[in-house]
């Protein structure tokens, strides 16, 4: 986002966002009107227009923030008494768990629904989600303890690799109401795998 549409912060812009998060995850981008967020936020119009120019503005910062949250993990599989292996399953985890989460999945529909009308939409969720994540995963790939285990000679291709690895067909089925509520056993078998597969591929022999 351009340091010029950065918004200001103030005592009640935590409420604006997690107002506007609300009525986004239920309403959609589209369905969400300003005078609901404000309800929900328990914000007059005047103040949320004092943060925000307009819905698309609130909307973008409210997925960017999402998206960022689960950069929280990287200090998970930065520790050093993790093995590479643990740490790939830490990393494949948690874009599981991102990819079926109610958030994931309502941010990965309105971005693809609204993404021709506002391709900035698209542009923030790939840049705070896929190519945030790409970037940290392949930089933990090139890391001295990664390559003492690993031969990989494109860590961005080898990240998306494994991330592919970790979207199966749960995220397909969640998306079409298919399966709502997968298993922690459903997800560590498919995380399980996911990292068996690209060990299988990239560990050194």
């Amino acid at each position: 986002m351009n340091a010029e549409l950065q918004p200001k912060k103030g005592r009640k812009y935590d409420q604006v966002i997690e107002g506007a998060r609300a009525v986004f995850m239920r309403e959609g981008f589209e369905g969400a009107s300003v005078d609901e967020i404000a309800r929900d936020a328990g914000v007059s119009k005047a103040t949320l227009y004092s943060y925000f120019p307009d819905k698309q503005r609130l909307f973008l910062e409210v997925l960017k923030q999402g998206c960022t949250a689960q950069s929280e993990v990287e200090v998970l599989f930065e520790q050093p008494g993790l093995s590479v292996e643990e740490k790939l399953v830490v990393i494949c985890k948690t874009l599981l768990t991102f990819f079926v989460s109610d958030f994931g999945q309502n941010m990965f529909r309105v971005c693809v629904a609204e993404a021709k009308r506002f391709p900035e939409l698209g542009e923030t969720f790939y840049d705070s989600g896929p190519k945030h994540w790409g970037e940290k995963i392949a930089g933990f790939l090139r890391s001295e303890q990664a390559l003492a285990v690993l031969d990989i000679d494109d860590p961005l291709l080898a990240a998306d690799q494994l991330a592919q690895l970790c979207r199966t067909d749960l995220m397909l089925k969640v998306m079409f109401g298919i399966e709502s509520d997968p298993s922690e056993e459903e997800l560590d078998r498919i995380v399980n795998e996911a990292v068996r597969t690209f060990l299988a591929r990239y560990k050194r022999v």
